[in-house]
Order: structure tokens, then sequence, then C-alpha cells
């Protein structure tokens, strides 16, 4: 068992539920998933580059891709509907704990200048996002085989109702937030 799902069960819920109060432990908010998602939009010229963007994904999530495609036509990015515009991972289970862990212990204290992630990127109803702006700071990526630096968003999903809760939820996980 993953050592984050067992802080979880251990320390995360019963502070959860003394700071709100929740008369049961399936009230306390938990991590439902996480997806990964990496835009191509070159991919519309040259699909090689999906294949390399998925590569490197199936690579850092261990888990493989699904492409994503365009909802609707947009001329004036030469976009047909249909057409495969980036790839996506969802985490469930023990590869989300396994890349949860990861991300916090050893990716994101690689990244230049880092003083911590913002706060502000919750969206109201207890899901945050994380933007990366390359896929370099993941050690498993070499940086001799990258195609083309490309960045990616992390969205954590909660049952939280609030971002206060969902706050504190990845707060304890060892989010490291900004002061």
């Amino acid at each position: 068992m993953n050592h984050l799902k067992e802080k979880y069960n251990k320390e995360i819920v019963p502070s959860l539920m003394k700071k709100y109060g929740y008369k049961s432990i399936m009230e306390a908010p938990k991590l439902e998933k996480i997806v990964v998602n990496m835009g191509v939009g070159d991919a519309t010229t040259n699909s090689k580059l999906l294949e390399a963007a998925m590569n490197d994904m199936a690579i850092i999530t261990g888990q493989k891709p699904v492409a994503t495609k365009a909802k609707k036509a947009i001329a004036g990015f030469k976009v047909r509907e249909g057409q495969a515009i980036g790839c996506k991972v969802t985490l469930r289970g023990e590869n989300m704990y396994n890349f949860l862990d990861k991300l916090i212990s050893i990716t994101l204290p690689r990244v230049r200048d880092f003083r911590g992630i913002s706060s502000k990127a919750f969206d109201g109803r207890g899901n945050y996002t994380l933007g990366l702006t390359e896929q370099l700071i993941f050690s498993e990526i070499e940086y001799d085989n990258v195609v083309k630096v490309r960045g990616m968003d992390i969205v954590f999903v909660t049952t939280a109702k609030t971002n206060e809760e969902a706050y504190d939820l990845l707060k304890g996980f060892g989010m490291p937030f900004k002061k």
C-alpha cells in the first residue's frame, strides 16, 4: 500500500473530520482522480508530434494515454472536427497515489526557482489545476529524446465541496503551496 494512501487514512481524514466537524469518515473529502492533459496543437500539420507527446506522457504516468479530438472545426487554427489535437491520462487508485508521490517529492522540487504552487487555481468545486511549462522536469524524460518541449495540465479531482476543504486535503498530502 502506498504511504500517501496510508497517510490519508491515518492523518488527513482525522484532521479534516476534526476541522470541519464531519460525523462519518465517508464525509471527509478524498482524491478521486488525477487527469494529466497535454495539448499538441502542431499535430494538425505533423502527426509524429502527437506520437512523441503520447510517448512522453506514457513514460511520465506509467499508463497509456488517450488521444483527445477536436470537438468542432476552427478554420483560423486549421483544425477540423474529430482531428487528434492532444492526449490525456486519467489516473486512479494505486497509479494515482504513485504519481502524486512522485510529483510532490521528486518532480516539483526540480523546478528552477521553485517557491511553491499557487493556491488560487481551485475551480470553486474542490478541484485543483496545476499547469507545467515543460515535461523535462520529470526525471524519467531523457533530454536527448525530446522532440519538442511541451507543457501540460494536471487536474486533481477531489470529492471536496469547497475550495477550502480541497486545499486542506492537498496540503495534507504535502502539496507545496505558496505561503
